[in-house]
């Protein structure tokens, strides 16, 4: 029972980790993000009369689709494949599995 309840402890140990990791990931992808495109619009404004055109802010937006898709991963927000739409297609695939079952009774 003791070597169990090890285990179980190691495991929870273990998923923090990776919970810490992916946090940690996350933080540094953001804080890179910001202080990269701050020098960029930094740059650009010190250096041009007409700051704001769309071509100055690309890659702040595309980058930023990339950070919002870390987050999305980081934090378990998904509005498409969120838990809701994992339990509809796992009660899904239970009941064509008990159908194909039902075949062979």
């Amino acid at each position: 029972m003791e070597v169990v309840m090890e285990s179980m402890e190691q495991r929870k140990l273990e998923r923090a980790k990776k919970r810490i990791e992916e946090l940690k990931g996350f933080y540094i992808h953001f804080a890179i993000y910001i202080i990269i495109n701050v020098f960029i619009l930094v740059n650009i404004y010190l250096s041009t009369d007409n700051f704001w055109k769309w071509g100055h802010f690309v890659p702040l937006a595309g980058w930023g689709i990339g950070v919002a898709f870390h987050a999305s991963k980081t934090f378990g927000f998904n509005p498409l494949f969120g838990k809701k739409w994992e339990e509809r297609q796992i009660q899904k695939y239970i009941e064509e599995d008990k159908k194909e079952m039902d075949k062979y009774k």
